[in-house]
């Protein structure tokens, strides 16, 4: 009988354990899912493409002269069992070959210069200013993704200092171009509050084009973001012009009090918290280029 309570008690001492472990990881994993709101996303991200690793700057020779716009990887395979790379003047056929920092790299005769593309999307928050440098010595996006990679990437278009949300940063000339070019119409979608009520027919004005000191503006959507709440709208457009959303809502006769890019190009503020910057996946580029 003894040695049946016995038992009857480890079981229970054994269950309770199981309990407690299991109440343990749940709490644990509350814990971390609420930190990784507020944590720098390079901490919290452990999917899509891996932040850059300075300890070994070394690189696969294919993916060089991939990232130099030579062709593809498994093209540049080919090409290098082709004998027409050369590294340092010497042919190279071997693959897996790793190109370091300063080595010369030669494709056909001609000298090969293969600055790793960077994108880098950053959820910009109020009071920083969309410049490189500034003399006034006032806050700078750059300072927000000066970690990002040792490349040095430039933003795309900007937002101004009191406007929030999406702002990428790349070093791929090309694709900035056609990102801010009127003839591409990348499309940006904006979050207004304003200071009071906005009217159907302001609504409708925003569609028509509301004509500014710098030609007409017409939205291409524009509507109420809650229902009931006529003060906050959602609008979208693909004009590059500066402060066009502030300066369209003015001429309307209402003061802008918040104005956040929730929508840049097809990307999403999605799991990016304010001041936080994420690298782009390969789909993502892709996308960007081909649209």
């Amino acid at each position: 009988m003894n040695s049946r309570n016995k038992k009857a008690g480890s079981n229970n001492k054994g269950s309770d354990k199981k309990t407690s472990s299991k109440y343990g990881q749940s709490k644990s994993r509350k814990a971390t899912k609420a930190k990784g709101k507020y944590i720098d996303y390079k901490e919290s991200l452990k999917k899509g493409d891996p932040l850059p690793n300075f300890k070994d700057d070394s690189i696969r020779l294919n993916k060089y002269l991939s990232n130099a716009g030579i062709c593809s990887r498994r093209e540049a395979d080919v090409l290098i069992k082709t004998g027409i790379v050369t590294v340092n003047d010497k042919v190279v056929t071997e693959m897996g070959y790793k190109v370091n920092p300063g080595d010369v790299v030669k494709y056909d005769g001609g000298t090969i210069n293969a600055e790793t593309k960077q994108y880098v999307l950053l959820n910009k928050p109020k009071g920083f200013i969309t410049t490189m440098d500034d003399p006034r010595g006032r806050k700078t996006v750059m300072t927000l993704v000066n970690k990002a990679c040792k490349e040095r990437v430039y933003p795309v278009g900007r937002l101004d200092k009191d406007t929030t949300g999406l702002l990428l940063f790349t070093n791929d000339g090309d694709l900035a171009k056609k990102l801010t070019h009127p003839r591409h119409k990348a499309s940006k979608i904006y979050h207004v509050s304003v200071d009071k009520k906005v009217s159907k027919e302001d609504l409708d004005s925003l569609l028509n084009g509301i004509t500014l000191e710098d030609g007409t503006t017409r939205f291409d959507n524009a509507e109420y973001v809650k229902d009931g709440n006529s003060y906050e709208v959602g609008v979208e457009l693909h004009s590059g012009k500066n402060r066009i959303v502030r300066r369209t809502f003015e001429a309307l006769g209402y003061k802008v009090i918040k104005l956040d890019r929730v929508v840049f190009a097809g990307l999403t503020k999605k799991d990016l918290p304010r001041g936080m910057f994420r690298h782009l996946t390969e789909k993502e580029v892709a996308f960007l280029k081909m649209s």
